[in-house]
């Protein structure tokens, strides 16, 4: 496998990255390193890949880059390059997010299109369901967003089925359910809750904390992309859930227990664009994938705590 990674110096790319280089895998990672948060985290994702010889990164955006060179043998794609985050979406913003979530997985599909690649596996969220739709979530069900972001995660989604309908691309969407773990950007909730705990801090929590989510560790993530870029069937649609749909509440009882630190708890108005619930079905990721999330919450939030704890102290 020659394998190219966009947002390869983030969170869930610089762990699969990783993993496929372990596996053998020549990797050719891309990354444009977006203001959202510090340039000097992702540098740090960065440098055990780079140790790597089988490692060859490029500086730049999809936008911008030579995507022909990029591709220059390459058999897989992992397209997890994205402008991230819910509430920063919303107002003038937006045109980030439709630059980076839509035009930059257009010109990267359009760059494909034609070359004998074997798969094309494209990091979608589950915020394109939105509010109005049953649980346990379903690929089936109309997907109606309820923040900016989650209509430019689906609009890239309708592109890569554009591209497999159209030219042929054997392009998959992952919609990924609330990704966790070590390397998690600093403005997702259980970063800022366990380095709260581990600093003594106050924790904002947004809403009545009864809002649940389907947690997904970051291995678990990483080994649903792996198996959709051999196993799964072009142009389709997967859940990847971690299995624990639980509340915000429930979570920060185990971040208590996990770091053993008391939780200075400040309640927040709920923010716009959140969903309330979320719980995939991941019958058709287990079907055709053979997907299995193998880490329990507690033993996924412990390990996060291990990583922070060091962060913390900097180690």
């Amino acid at each position: 496998m020659r394998a190219l990674v966009t947002g390869t110096a983030g969170f869930i790319g610089s762990h699969l990255s990783a993993t496929l280089l372990a596996r053998g895998a020549e990797v050719v990672g891309i990354d444009s390193f977006t203001d959202y948060y510090a340039r000097a985290i992702k540098e740090q994702n960065l440098e055990p890949l780079k140790a790597h010889r089988a490692f060859h990164f490029i500086a730049g955006a999809l936008q911008t880059a030579d995507l022909g060179a990029a591709l220059d043998g390459v058999t897989h794609v992992f397209h997890l390059a994205a402008q991230a985050g819910v509430r920063k979406s919303w107002g003038q913003d937006f045109s980030t997010y439709s630059s980076h979530n839509i035009d930059a997985t257009q010109r990267l599909l359009e760059a494909v299109s034609g070359r004998p690649i074997q798969r094309f596996v494209y990091a979608s969220s589950s915020s394109v369901y939105g509010d109005n739709v049953a649980l346990p979530m379903r690929e089936d069900a109309l997907p109606q967003p309820v923040s900016p972001y989650g209509v430019t995660k689906l609009a890239a989604e309708h592109l890569c089925h554009l591209y497999w309908v159209n030219a042929g691309v054997p392009a998959v969407s992952l919609r990924y359910f609330t990704v966790y773990g070590p390397r998690q950007r600093p403005d997702m909730g259980f970063h800022r809750f366990i380095r709260a705990a581990l600093t003594g801090q106050p924790i904002a929590r947004y809403g009545d904390g009864e809002q649940t989510r389907d947690f997904t560790y970051v291995d678990d993530a990483v080994a649903a992309a792996i198996a959709a870029s051999g196993r799964g069937r072009p142009g389709a649609v997967y859940n990847i859930g971690g299995g624990s749909r639980v509340s915000l509440n429930h979570v920060l009882g185990v971040i208590g227990r996990v770091t053993g630190r008391p939780l200075d708890i400040r309640p927040e108005p709920a923010q716009k664009g959140d969903m309330r619930d979320t719980y995939a079905d991941t019958t058709r990721a287990k079907e055709d994938l053979g997907f299995a999330p193998a880490t329990s919450l507690e033993d996924g939030l412990a390990a996060e705590s291990r990583w922070l704890l060091d962060v913390v102290r900097g180690n």
